[in-house]
C-alpha cells in the first residue's frame, strides 16, 4: 500500500504522566532502554494508568498487538514471531498482574456439630 503512513504510537487518554517508555515503530522496541516493547516499565505504567479497568487495558493491547503485528510482518515476514509469544508479550502479562482478573475462592467452613 504506496501510500499508507503508520500510524502514531497512542498513549493512555487517561494518564496525566508522560511516559519515556514508549513503543519504537515500526520496531516495536522501547524507546528508552530498546527493550522489546512493552518493557517491564512500559508494564507499570499501563498497570498503573489502567488500575481498575482491566477491560479497557486489554482492549488498548489488544489493539496494539494487531498493530505490532502489521508493523513486524511489513518489516520482515519470516521474523515476526509465533503467535503465541506475541500474544503473550502483549496479553499475557495483563492477565497474570491484574487484580480483577484473580479469581478467589472461599470455601465454606464445615459446620460445627452441637456438642452432646
Amino acid at each position: 500500500m504506496s501510500g499508507e503512513q503508520p500510524r502514531p504510537a497512542r498513549v493512555h487518554r487517561l494518564s496525566s504522566v508522560p511516559r519515556d517508555h514508549l513503543p519504537l515503530r515500526p520496531l516495536w522496541l522501547c524507546r528508552t532502554c530498546g527493550q522489546p516493547w512493552p518493557c517491564g516499565r512500559a508494564k507499570l505504567a499501563l498497570l498503573a494508568d489502567y488500575d481498575g479497568s482491566p477491560v479497557s487495558l486489554f482492549l488498548y493491547l489488544a489493539d496494539l498487538l494487531h498493530d505490532a503485528i502489521d508493523d513486524l510482518h511489513k518489516l520482515n515476514p519470516s521474523t515476526t514471531g509465533s503467535a503465541a509469544d506475541m500474544f503473550d508479550r502483549f496479553l499475557g502479562w495483563p492477565a497474570r498482574h491484574t487484580r480483577s482478573h484473580r479469581m478467589t475462592r472461599t470455601l465454606p467452613l464445615p459446620a460445627e456439630e452441637p456438642e452432646a
